[in-house]
């Protein structure tokens, strides 16, 4: 068992039972006041985010959480199947736990699987991923005055927006973080 001294932004802790991945961690003096931590974080496996206060010196339960580089193969009815790099083992994953990042998934891309004792965690996204566009409005020429948005869907079926010169076929960075377009990408 550890303190709340340990605190750290990424440390997974046990909180009521379920893991819990923290996001902030800040300790606060109120005048003459007890000392506590203000730490906000992620249930990981409702995906809900949790705020709570802790006391100074309070024991909290550390989880062990191995971080490890799978390749997503392809989708089997509802779960995500995924190769571990090193041994060739595959595993499948909740829809749940993949997230919205399965929007971004493409055969072959790497991501990064937290796991615990066995049980997946999370899905991590790489930062970027380069997607083909599938399918957009044609953009109005003439009209480069303005920095118009139109929508987009790209062959993993996310539906982004992308600036008006961006055509059908053309491939593009989108940042897996926000959702958004970064940059157009030649081939």
């Amino acid at each position: 068992m550890s303190t709340t001294a340990d605190l750290r932004r990424g440390a997974v802790i046990k909180f009521n039972n379920d893991p819990c991945l923290v996001l902030e961690s800040e300790h606060r003096t109120p005048g003459n006041l007890r000392a506590f931590y203000q730490v906000k974080m992620r249930n990981l496996r409702s995906g809900k985010l949790l705020e709570n206060r802790f006391r100074s010196g309070e024991s909290i339960d550390f989880l062990r959480v191995e971080k490890r580089v799978f390749q997503y193969l392809y989708k089997d009815g509802d779960s995500f199947v995924f190769m571990n790099n090193d041994d060739y083992e595959q595993i499948s994953v909740d829809p749940k736990i993949v997230g919205d990042v399965a929007k971004f998934l493409k055969e072959g891309v790497n991501v990064d699987i937290s796991t615990n004792e066995g049980e997946v965690m999370s899905v991590d996204a790489p930062a970027h991923v380069n997607l083909r566009v599938t399918h957009t409005e044609p953009g109005v020429r003439g009209d480069t005055v303005n920095n118009i948005m139109k929508p987009a869907t790209l062959e993993t079926g996310a539906a982004i927006t992308v600036p008006i010169f961006v055509n059908e076929g053309d491939l593009i960075r989108i940042d897996t973080a926000t959702g958004s377009y970064i940059e157009r990408v030649k081939a």
